[in-house]
């Protein structure tokens, strides 16, 4: 019984992807449930730091029901604000059909996105928003307890955002949390102005750290992190058509930098493996993965930025499950070992 009862200790790793991030929502929702789990730090980017910031408001104030239950009020909220933007075409292929590809595909051919994407080529948000209007900022700064999140107290969090002068990125630490730095997290720049805090301007963290794992190996003590991804890795077929190719170019675009420090951390380990790196430091770093390409390939660029209200319990769902199957199949693996296999990732 006490082996049973054993508990572990890991970091998050939470991707950004807009409304895609209602899947890691599902996610965290299961490891909330892991009595034996215990989370000392998350890092977070664009949608991934909203959900890391529910979770701390949430858990410090009420623990693993309040981390839920502040979870599910969020997109709650999310979904409401769907609701109210008319979206005739996608409303209309539902009434018909709830696959989710097909939904997907009228989300990307309304009206709703073309006028967005159209928009945001055309000018600038600081021509067609003068007045920086985000439908976000209200409702942040509604459900966050700043006091709380900003208190050096577990999870530590770890929200990055991208500099826009040096194109490097910045990671806000919990004593620094704002509403500014959520919002320059989550700050597309055809769609905002860049978020001005301490005098430096901030575009979207997943362009140099989607999320930054660097963080949480300098920082935190736990050896493992889990990373809940919501973008595609990999998906199996040659895009052809204009709008299919702009989607894998997004999925590319924001995979990068993970998939940067992923391959840097591999070859680190393997120079210790060898003797080649000498380290008196160095401690043993297991990372694991809660990913479904196939579940998140069959939705696209249109459905992160313009919500299609069919979707999030659908996504919900798909992130639950996931997270499920992750505990189920790699418990064990936890504290001794990754359970992503990176030598096959990236052999050549």
């Amino acid at each position: 019984m006490a082996k049973h009862l054993k508990r572990k200790s890991v970091n998050l790793a939470l991707q950004g992807g807009g409304a895609h991030g209602a899947y890691t929502w599902g996610a965290l929702d299961r490891l909330l449930e892991e009595d034996r789990l215990d989370i000392e730090g998350i890092s977070g980017t664009s949608a991934g730091a909203m959900n890391a910031l529910m979770l701390k408001t949430g858990f410090v104030n009420g623990g693993t029901k309040g981390a839920k239950a502040l979870l599910d009020q969020f997109w709650e909220e999310i979904r409401a604000q769907a609701k109210r933007s008319v979206n005739p075409l996608t409303d209309w292929v539902a009434l018909f059909s709830n696959d989710v590809a097909r939904i997907a595909d009228a989300a990307i051919r309304s009206p709703v996105y073309f006028a967005s994407d159209t928009l945001g080529r055309a000018f600038s948000p600081y021509d067609w928003n003068p007045l920086n209007i985000n439908p976000l900022r209200e409702l942040l700064d509604d459900l966050i307890c700043w006091e709380t999140v900003c208190k050096v107290c577990l999870p530590s969090l770890f929200i990055s955002a991208t500099n826009v002068r040096s194109g490097k990125i910045k990671v806000f630490r919990d004593p620094e949390m704002s509403l500014d730095v959520v919002l320059a997290s989550a700050c597309l720049p055809n769609l905002f102005q860049a978020v001005e805090i301490n005098k430096q301007h901030y575009w979207d963290g997943g362009f140099m750290g989607n999320p930054a794992l660097y963080p949480l190996f300098r920082h935190c003590s736990s050896p493992d992190t889990i990373i809940v991804h919501v973008n595609p890795i990999e998906r199996p077929d040659v895009p052809t058509k204009a709008d299919d190719i702009q989607n894998r170019i997004n999925e590319i675009s924001f995979n990068s930098s993970l998939l940067r420090e992923l391959r840097s951390l591999n070859r680190i380990m393997e120079l210790i493996k060898s003797g080649e790196l000498v380290s008196t430091t160095e401690r043993a770093l297991y990372i694991h993965s809660i990913r479904d390409d196939e579940t998140m390939a069959k939705l696209n660029v249109a459905t992160k930025i313009v919500p299609e209200p069919e979707l999030f319990d659908f996504l919900r769902d798909a992130g639950r499950k996931s997270a499920d199957t992750f505990l189920t199949r790699h418990w064990g693996d936890i504290g001794k070992k990754s359970s992503m296999d990176l030598p096959t990732m990236f052999e050549d």
